[in-house]
């Protein structure tokens, strides 16, 4: 049964106060009204002009480049195969820069809020501008024009990415309020993803006790917004934490929260690295396609591979093909909506590229340094921290195959990334353009 929440509620925003770094962002009357906002103030949500829904999938992997892409269809597919992420019939490449005082790569706050307003702001910027000031986002305009909006992510679901399509912060790190703006602002219809420490006041554990034994990062409750799960659950959020949980969820509205900060632990090989989410990104996209698409009026859903940039900054290869595959499977899902749902736009890219990633022979008499897991002959102990990854054999080769990947960094990279699409206002992503270029088009395909 479908259903339309046309006019449910009015929800624009203002900011109201500014304390400690975090705008305080509440919910007023009249930001968009009279026909100033998306979808032209009509309360008909998102359509094709004869009155038909549109809706948009925006699936990232954070942090991946070309590189990790291909590793992983070697890795994955072999030689003559193709990744479903590869086979979208629309290729192109953005451009990541961010408006950094000090730096010109991007973070993930800052290209995240690149794609979610439209404007280039600085490092550490949720969907502010360069000067601090509170920007439209795609998610919250969503949802001020009808439509149901949903996070998918294997990150806390206030990181950066997704926070930036539903927030305003002017520090990427006020994750508490974020989460307070989800409720209180932008009320995406589905949550899902780790990050429960943010929503729990200190003391309160929660389903996720703290990491034993873990000095450096315990992973303890820390909200300073009181108990962000108990108002969700007060404004008719369905709340789960387990897997068994989230497999009987069937609510129009949804909280998922698997974890205490990221849904695996990002380590170097061999040091406490683990990559087994309590649910699957795929799971997790299948339920969040399932609740949205109830809406009459369209959706907008962002999906996220957090653990291949987590996973690239500690150069661990192995992890890193591990979250690929999470991705792909992903994306076979999307893939599968947009096949039965034609008027949906759905987008597979990459923020920025991580680790400085190439691909190569495996060559014991290689250049690069020690770091990685594969020998070097003509290694130099401290030179530096990247090195060798490997080997990785090539699917479909029996062996006969391999390749080694090799770190040149343990930072972002200023390196294009690649974009694949199908669907409404896909032909306008060929070619060579800005980030913020995929804005233009996702707010084409969803309000006019």
């Amino acid at each position: 049964m479908t259903r339309s929440r046309t006019g449910r509620r009015p929800r624009t925003l203002a900011v109201v106060a500014v304390a400690g770094g975090t705008l305080a962002l509440l919910p007023v009357a009249g930001a968009f009204a009279g026909g100033g906002g998306p979808g032209g103030g009509d309360g008909q949500g998102s359509g094709d002009g004869g009155g038909h829904p549109r809706s948009v999938i925006f699936v990232n992997g954070d942090g991946m480049g070309a590189a990790h892409r291909e590793a992983a269809r070697l890795e994955q597919e072999g030689f003559d195969g193709q990744l479903a992420m590869d086979q979208l019939p629309i290729a192109g490449l953005q451009t990541t820069d961010a408006r950094d005082p000090e730096d010109t790569v991007t973070d993930s706050a800052s290209s995240a809020s690149a794609w979610a307003t439209g404007q280039k702001t600085y490092n550490g910027a949720i969907s502010v501008d360069v000067d601090g000031n509170p920007l439209p986002t795609i998610g919250q305009q969503a949802e001020e024009a009808g439509l149901a909006g949903g996070i998918v992510t294997t990150a806390q679901v206030t990181d950066a990415s997704p926070a930036a399509f539903f927030a305003n912060s002017t520090d990427r790190a006020a994750q508490d309020d974020i989460a307070r703006q989800y409720l209180e602002v932008s009320r995406p219809e589905v949550v899902l993803g780790g990050g429960e420490d943010w929503w729990l006041p200190a003391g309160d554990e929660g389903t996720h006790p703290p990491r034993a034994g873990d000095e450096e990062d315990p992973e303890v409750s820390r909200s300073t917004q009181g108990d962000l799960v108990a108002q969700a659950q007060e404004q008719g959020y369905e709340y789960v934490s387990t897997a068994e949980e989230f497999a009987a969820a069937d609510a129009d509205l949804l909280l998922g929260l698997f974890a205490n900060e990221e849904m695996f632990q990002q380590r170097p090989e061999g040091e406490g690295d683990e990559f087994d989410p309590v649910v699957s990104l795929a799971d997790m996209t299948t339920k969040a396609l399932d609740v949205l698409s109830e809406d009459e009026d369209g959706f907008f859903l962002l999906v996220e591979e957090e653990a291949v940039d987590e996973m690239s900054h500690n150069n661990n290869a192995t992890r890193m093909l591990e979250s690929m595959r999470s991705f792909e499977a992903a994306v076979e899902v999307a893939r599968a909506y947009v096949a039965e749902h034609p008027d949906t736009l759905l987008i597979v890219t990459g923020d920025h590229e991580c680790g400085g990633l190439t691909i190569e022979d495996v060559d014991a008499e290689d250049e690069s340094g020690p770091g990685g897991t594969l020998p070097q002959e003509t290694a130099v102990e401290g030179e530096t921290e990247s090195g060798e990854d490997g080997p990785f054999l090539v699917a479909g080769t029996d062996g006969a195959y391999d390749f080694a990947l090799d770190w040149t960094t343990t930072s972002h990279t200023g390196v294009p990334t690649v974009v694949t699409a199908e669907g409404p206002g896909s032909e306008e992503l060929t070619g060579y353009y800005p980030n913020t270029h995929l804005h233009e088009v996702m707010t084409s395909v969803l309000f006019d």
